[in-house]
């Protein structure tokens, strides 16, 4: 889980990080910035967790496990 200060925390960090302050390498269809793509995906993340009844968040960051 991520407070609104975390989030502008985590901004600042990919601020930092050349690679990842502008457009992604590979966008595909998605032309927003990276760090507006990561903000998004981790509100929706929240707001996905606060429908199925537990704490409500600013956002929320999850980790996929791929199998290979």
């Amino acid at each position: 889980p991520l407070s609104p200060q975390e989030v502008i925390r985590k901004r600042n960090a990919i601020f930092k990080h050349q690679s990842q302050k502008d457009r992604p390498v590979f966008p595909g269809d998605d032309a927003r910035e990276f760090w507006v793509r990561a903000e998004d995906r981790t509100r929706e993340t929240a707001r996905c967790y606060d429908k199925l009844g537990m704490a409500e968040y600013e956002a929320m960051e999850a980790f996929v496990r791929f199998h290979y």
